[in-house]
C-alpha cells in the first residue's frame, strides 16, 4: 500500500503527480521495485527513501488517487463515501494542534482539487463505513446514461 500522505508535502499538496509517476508507477509498470522519499509532516521535509516492491495488487490510498492523470494506470477506483466535514474532522483529530494551520489551507486546497479534477464520478465502487463494517455498492463509472446522472451530491447515508 502507498499512502499519498507519504508523497504529498506542504509545498506540493496536489503537485506530486509527476514524481509519483516517475518514482512509483513507471518502475512498478516495468515489474521493478519503486523507491520514493516519505514526507514527514511535522519536520516539514522528506525523509529516507522507501522501497515498494511490485505486487499483483497495490493500493494507492488518499485524496487525489483518482485524479485524471492517474486513472489510466488504475485497475479500479474505490471512493470512500464520507461527508467532507467528517473527513476533515478525522484528519484534524489525527494530526492534533501542531498541524492546525495546515488544515486551514488543506480544506480550500482539497475543494479546489475536486472542483477541477473530480474523482467520484469515475469510481468503480463506493465504500461507506457503517456501524458494523462497510457497505460497498457500484460506483458511477460505467453506469452513466439517460436514466442515471452523476453528481457530487448523491446521498451517502442511503448506503447503510
Amino acid at each position: 500500500m502507498l499512502h499519498l500522505d507519504d508523497i504529498a508535502s506542504h509545498d506540493e499538496l496536489f503537485d506530486w503527480t509527476g514524481r509519483l509517476l516517475s518514482e512509483v508507477i513507471t518502475p512498478l509498470g516495468h515489474g521493478e521495485t519503486a523507491h520514493y522519499a516519505v514526507y514527514d509532516w511535522h519536520a516539514r521535509r522528506f525523509g529516507p527513501s522507501r522501497a515498494l516492491p511490485p505486487a499483483p495488487v497495490i493500493l494507492l490510498e488518499g485524496v487525489g488517487a483518482g485524479r485524471r492523470a492517474l486513472r489510466p494506470h488504475l485497475a479500479g477506483l474505490l471512493w470512500m463515501e464520507l461527508p467532507p466535514e467528517e473527513s476533515w474532522a478525522r484528519g484534524r483529530s489525527r494530526d492534533g494542534a501542531e498541524l492546525r494551520e495546515f488544515w486551514e489551507g488543506w480544506v480550500a486546497a482539497e475543494q479546489r482539487h475536486f472542483a477541477e479534477d473530480p474523482s467520484r464520478p469515475f469510481a468503480d465502487l463506493l465504500v461507506r463505513q457503517c456501524q458494523k463494517g462497510y457497505a460497498i455498492t457500484n460506483g458511477p463509472a460505467g453506469t452513466v446514461g439517460p436514466d442515471r446522472g452523476i453528481t457530487q451530491g448523491d446521498d451517502p447515508s442511503a448506503m447503510c
